[in-house]
């Protein structure tokens, strides 16, 4: 790794490195619960309950990836071109996933039918663990190398993008996802709900700490012994055996949940850093490697993306944490439960049969 240049290339490549931190931090813990719906949940009522913890949270989090894509655009137009050309087919399906993932928390509640709502909760669970495990197939992909032309242009097919390194990144975010998703939910949920939570994020920590240690070690070997990415890595393996314990032993989740967010932090730092001062790295040499500073835009682009970053910036981190805040309170059955008696009780009153009865807004992720 070449020693940092204090320019504007660097910074909003870093700035970028920001974002796609935040992303992992917050939607990490979406997918997780998202994929948790058929593990922890027994009925329908749980899992109105694991969607309505994410429900304030979920469309916020995915900002951080929009902004991330489009700062991508405006400041390094050679990188968003490349990598979007390269990695068409898997970032497609993520787009895909994302999209149905979005129409299934508004529409799983829209029709009496258990059928209707469980199709709806399987896409829910197939639609975050897709991109949980492709995001982290494409981050280390950009540090693997691809075969990248002396025109910039990807030279290779689907089977160069998938590698044994790259599987594993994506295990490992996979993993990491799911984990914050069952200590989010510790977080959020009460009673039985609580207890299978735990229960699964102890399962679950060994295996994290296994894939987090083993795509550390391997991604070591490239580092050529450089302080930062070394440190970073070492500190997500400390993290993820941390979370281990703490789970293990039982703790506050919050404490668990801040330390996985350094764990995921550090690791996707790693690779950022690690990759600088490239932006792509070509396998079929060096040279051909797109940098950072060969892929950014124009100094006025940059000048001006840094200041609408100054301005913006703080708004949106004030407004995310005013609603973690805000909607920082327990979920539980007895919410829904009291709801669907009020329901009942006034359908009977009415003459509403069971065949056709009205659903509860609080079905809606939104509420």
């Amino acid at each position: 790794m070449d020693q940092f240049q204090l320019d504007l290339p660097t910074f909003w490549f870093f700035v970028l490195a920001f974002f796609w931190v935040g992303y992992f931090v917050l939607e990490g813990f979406d997918f997780g619960v998202g994929m948790l719906l058929g593990v922890i949940a027994r009925d329908n009522t749980d899992r109105r309950v694991l969607i309505n913890t994410i429900g304030p949270h979920w469309d916020g989090n995915e900002v951080w990836l929009v902004v991330a894509g489009a700062g991508t655009f405006a400041a390094f137009p050679l990188w968003y071109a490349t990598l979007f050309s390269s990695y068409f087919l898997p970032l497609l399906v993520i787009v895909i996933a994302l999209v149905v993932r979005a129409v299934a928390f508004e529409y799983r509640g829209k029709h009496s039918s258990a059928r209707w709502t469980a199709n709806w909760d399987r896409a829910i669970m197939v639609c975050s663990l897709l991109p949980a495990l492709l995001w982290g197939v494409a981050l280390s992909g950009m540090l693997n190398g691809i075969p990248i032309d002396g025109d910039q242009q990807f030279a290779g097919n689907l089977l160069d993008l998938v590698q044994p390194y790259t599987l594993l990144g994506g295990l490992t975010t996979l993993s990491l996802c799911l984990l914050n998703g069952s200590v989010f939910l510790g977080m959020k949920t009460e009673d039985d709900l609580r207890e299978r939570a735990r229960t699964t994020s102890m399962r679950l920590a060994p295996v994290v700490v296994l894939l987090v240690t083993a795509f550390t070690a391997w991604t070591a070997w490239g580092v050529e012994g450089e302080i930062i990415p070394n440190l970073l890595m070492l500190v997500a393996v400390s993290g993820a055996i941390g979370a281990m314990v703490l789970t293990t032993g039982r703790q506050d989740e919050g404490w668990t949940f801040l330390v996985l967010a350094l764990t995921i932090a550090c690791l996707i730092g790693s690779l950022f850093v690690q990759l600088y001062p490239n932006v792509m790295v070509s396998t079929l040499g060096a040279a051909r490697s797109i940098t950072v500073e060969g892929a950014a835009s124009g100094t006025y682009t940059l000048t001006i993306m840094t200041i609408v970053a100054v301005l913006i910036l703080p708004v949106i981190l004030a407004y995310q944490a005013v609603s973690y805040y805000v909607f920082r309170a327990r979920v539980g059955r007895a919410q829904f439960e009291g709801v669907a008696q009020a329901i009942s009780a006034v359908a009977d009153k009415i003459g509403i049969t069971e065949d056709d009865p009205p659903q509860s807004k609080v079905d809606s992720p939104r509420e």
